[in-house]
């Protein structure tokens, strides 16, 4: 893939090369997930290239999801947990305000299990009920209350359901796709549209009204608390004068 052709959350610069790494066929979509090579690299700054993250790997040092990964073009995407025992580290891959995926150090009580957003739910061979969420698991016997745009709690070491939450009004959500890319609220409203795409109004904890479609909504929270911790500014999107203001004060602060 070349490198001007890469997903813009990547955040690689334009000059370093003219490749970007292209991830795997995996669990999430090519533009919707950071290869560990980027993580590793760019991001924690762990490996000064290609070969040292390859050479990092093939100690099996580092875990998505409780699985012991090796190819550095492993697709990670949207709530995946990436573990480095040696160094005792939890990272969950979560969207800051701006939408881009930020390094968010977790408990390793917390990276025992992920959320995932239940994307298909349907009975299959013999009649045996089961669900698919967003990263490509397949849950088979939910629980029957468990239907489409639910989230469902998964534990990684077992890969079973141990709780849901019911996409209703009321309930914490994070935005995954569109112009609001990681903002977090409460929904207020569902707008249904027949053969067209379903519109979810949310509120933010500024009282903060926007609108997005319902595939782009997951479910983080019953109520307003949220089951996984919440990266720095904790999804609330600012303006750019509240930036601006921020900095500001940020800047007097440290000159004082």
């Amino acid at each position: 893939m070349k490198r001007l052709a890469a997903p813009k959350h990547w955040m690689l610069d334009k000059l370093t090369g003219t490749y970007a790494p292209k991830p795997s066929a995996g669990p999430h979509k090519q533009r919707e997930c950071l290869p560990l090579i980027v993580f590793l690299r760019n991001r924690l700054k762990y490996a000064l290239n290609g070969r040292e993250v390859r050479s990092i790997l093939m100690q099996r040092l580092v875990k998505v999801d409780g699985k012991v990964r090796t190819d550095s073009t492993y697709p990670t995407g949207f709530l995946d947990v990436i573990s480095i025992e040696k160094t005792d580290e939890h990272f969950r891959l979560i969207y800051d305000i701006k939408g881009r995926f930020t390094v968010h150090r977790i408990t390793a009580e917390e990276g025992k299990f992920k959320l995932g957003k239940v994307r298909r739910c349907q009975l299959g061979a013999g009649g045996i009920p089961y669900v698919v969420t967003h990263d490509g698991r397949t849950v088979r016997f939910p629980d029957p209350l468990i239907k489409v745009n639910d989230t469902v709690k998964i534990d990684l070491e077992t890969g079973k359901i141990v709780d849901f939450i019911k996409f209703e009004v009321g309930n914490l959500v994070m935005v995954t796709g569109g112009r609001s890319m990681g903002s977090v609220g409460v929904i207020t409203h569902r707008e249904r549209h027949h053969g067209g795409f379903d519109i979810v109004h949310v509120k933010d904890a500024n009282e903060r009204l926007f609108a997005t479609r319902l595939s782009n909504v997951f479910v983080i929270g019953a109520g307003s608390e949220p089951w996984i911790s919440l990266p720095k500014g904790k999804g609330l999107r600012l303006t750019i004068a509240e930036e601006r203001d921020a900095r500001r004060a940020k800047a007097t602060e440290a000159s004082a």
